[in-house]
């Protein structure tokens, strides 16, 4: 993911990747990640909780307002 991240941001595409597992988004460093605490399979979090699904897709979103250059890592809480 973090690879065509990477290529759609060098064509003036922003993308932004919530991530499960921190070691990996580290390693492929993604141009912008919100790591979350939850189970694989849940990356918006429980079932039938639109309030915690869209905190997670406002804080997401809000990484592309951050100013600085990629990577911008940052811990979901």
């Amino acid at each position: 993911m973090g690879l065509v991240a990477a290529e759609l941001e060098r064509r003036g595409i922003s993308t932004v990747a919530i991530q499960l597992l921190r070691e990996v988004a580290e390693k492929v460093r993604p141009p912008r990640a919100l790591f979350v605490p939850f189970p694989h399979g849940y990356p918006l979090g429980r079932p039938h909780d639109p309030e915690l699904q869209h905190r997670v897709l406002d804080r997401a979103l809000g990484l592309l307002e951050l100013p600085g250059p990629p990577p911008v890592l940052v811990d979901f809480g």
